[in-house]
């Protein structure tokens, strides 16, 4: 396990913040309960998750490389842990980039010279995302040990995302063998909720896309997606699409509402976090890891296997 994971420099990103609130709530929560501590980015700065990168990519590199800068230089710490995949995409992005893109370090370079603060240099931190920090600093044998109120009986769809995985050549550390998160089958989410006596069905799009880049600009393709997404669920046999990215989360919530209102389908998977899944698991309970927050509403679901 990895000792360094213990305490590490937290970037919540905009999402946290606002409408995946309750994932920001259940992974400060799930944190404390596994001993794990988590110091907040100062002052962070949006990473440029979708309009930025669109306009001018390398604005982008720069405010996801302004992040790090203040992780590494500020603060001390050389691991920076968001949780949400558009920010652990962008910051592990930004890294490519600086290592291997000479305009991109130059840009940054000037903006932070602009700016006032210390110009990020590749390598000075490693961005890993909230699956990696609990899946490496406690793996599934510290869930197991730690769990007081079992998931069994609860049968979970674990949906990853598309900007998780890809494009595989920003995360080097991924499929790199046994035992090692894959690109292509990823199973952290899936290893970690076992561990916890959930029971994962087999899923085939775990990393298909939900439209989240889509939601406002053309809802009717996102809608379509997500109704693949829990069509498939159900067709598995979940109860539960664990999400692990507020952009899902959200877009899974959302649309489940607006397919049923556009097209009269109606599903009762509930869209739940995987850290509120553990916390639940660890015996916090459901006000603690913010389920009232969600808008699926999984209380009754809950109530039903004992989780509430």
């Amino acid at each position: 396990m990895e000792q360094k994971y213990k305490k590490v420099a937290y970037y919540p990103g905009c999402a946290l913040e606002g409408t995946g609130h309750s994932y920001s709530r259940s992974t400060k929560e799930l944190g404390k309960a596994l001993g794990l501590e988590l110091e907040e980015v100062k002052n962070w700065n949006c990473c440029g998750a979708m309009e930025v990168k669109n306009v001018d990519p390398k604005l982008q590199t720069y405010l996801s490389s302004r992040v790090m800068s203040i992780a590494a230089n500020e603060m001390g710490y050389d691991t920076v842990m968001a949780p949400c995949n558009g920010c652990y995409h962008n910051l592990k992005k930004a890294e490519y980039d600086l290592e291997n893109d000479p305009a991109s370090v130059e840009v940054v370079g000037k903006l932070s010279e602009k700016a006032g603060h210390q110009t990020y240099e590749a390598g000075q931190v490693e961005t890993i995302h909230a699956l990696d920090w609990i899946k490496d600093s406690l793996g599934e044998e510290g869930i197991r040990a730690r769990v007081k109120n079992s998931l069994k009986d609860l049968k979970i769809a674990n949906y990853y995302g598309c900007m998780y995985t890809r494009p595989r050549h920003i995360f080097p550390e991924k499929d790199k063998g046994e035992g090692s998160e894959s690109t292509s089958k990823p199973h952290y989410m899936d290893d970690l909720l076992a561990a916890a006596g959930a029971e994962n069905v087999d899923f085939p799009l775990k990393t298909a896309c939900c439209g989240g880049a889509h939601t406002l600009s053309d809802s009717d393709t996102s809608t379509r997606l997500v109704m693949n997404l829990i069509r498939a669920a159900e067709a598995s046999g979940a109860e539960v699409i664990a999400t692990e990215c507020p952009t899902c989360h959200s877009g899974l919530e959302m649309h489940q509402i607006r397919a049923e209102k556009q097209h009269g389908e109606k599903s009762n998977v509930k869209i739940i976090y995987f850290t509120q899944l553990l916390g639940l698991a660890l015996g916090l309970s459901p006000r603690q890891v913010g389920i009232h927050e969600n808008v699926s509403d999984s209380m009754g679901l809950l109530k039903e296997k004992g989780l509430a």
